[in-house]
């Protein structure tokens, strides 16, 4: 089912900068109205003003970290209050570590789990409802090519990941002929934020892509009701291919590759995270 292009509305996580930014800016030019979700309040300010200058699009901002606890039901009462319906959620925000498991801080990690996973599945399950009750929607759950495979070095990172392309896929099963079109969205190493603690280094993998590129991509993948899209020709095939091998010797394939973020690290006892949005 195709969802109508008219008084659609969008809600885009992690929309302060990066793809989250690039989402908006691509959903705007198009005619959708935007709820933009970030904890950067002032960065998403001035995106919101530009929007509405340039597309003529209503935006609302939603200043809210995902890592709190109820940050979707927060959400969902602020939506509630302002009688938003949601045709569009774009599940973008995320952060990631990198480095040896043990030394990482716990509590960082405990926050990169609510933030890739919890507050992604709370807010899926709170405008699903919605988007069943009108007929149709769609949503955009952004995972990562480290979701098909276990990463050393990423471990958190990783399986966090390999959550969200299964969630993603599993729910598109179950509601795909109730109107609801569900993609995951798994891009390589991509121009933004999310590099720029943990450090260039971590960006393993295919060639680095533009943002505009990876969200051209997913949009394009939505549109033709694709299960999940893989930017870029070497991530594909990388993707493709990786699953068929047993997970054993994926596992410590992909250790030779990982372990470079951590060879000659000056800091190995730090944590390595870096947002996206």
């Amino acid at each position: 089912m195709t969802v109508e292009r008219s008084a659609r509305t969008a809600l885009v996580t992690g929309a302060s900068s990066g793809l989250g930014a690039e989402f908006a800016a691509q959903l705007a030019a198009r005619g959708d109205d935007l709820v933009l979700v970030a904890r950067s309040g002032d960065r998403l300010e001035r995106l919101a003003a530009r929007l509405r200058a340039n597309h003529k699009v209503r935006v609302e901002v939603i200043v809210q970290d995902l890592a709190e606890q109820d940050a979707a039901r927060r959400i969902s009462t602020r939506l509630t209050a302002a009688g938003i319906g949601v045709d569009l959620l774009v599940n973008n925000a995320g952060f990631g570590s990198a480095g040896h498991f043990g030394e990482i801080d716990a509590e960082s990690e405990r926050e990169q789990l609510m933030v890739n996973v919890v507050a992604l599945v709370g807010l899926t399950h709170a405008l699903v409802p919605g988007m069943l009750a009108k007929g149709g929607g769609e949503i955009i759950n952004v995972g990562s090519t480290a979701g098909f495979q276990p990463s050393p070095y990423f471990v958190t990172y990783s399986s966090g990941k390999a959550f969200v392309l299964n969630f993603s896929l599993a729910l598109r099963a179950e509601l795909g002929d109730r109107g609801v079109r569900v993609l995951a969205l798994c891009p390589g190493p991509t121009e933004t934020a999310f590099f720029d603690r943990v450090g260039k280094g971590a960006a393993i993998g295919g060639k680095t892509m533009a943002p505009a590129a990876v969200v051209r991509a997913a949009l394009r993948g939505l549109e033709r009701n694709r299960a999940y899209v893989v930017p870029g020709l070497g991530n594909a095939l990388s993707a493709h291919l990786t699953p068929r091998r047993p997970r054993r010797m994926i596992a410590a394939m992909a250790k030779r590759v990982t372990r470079s973020v951590v060879a000659g690290d000056p800091r190995p006892k730090a944590t390595l995270a870096a947002t996206d949005g």
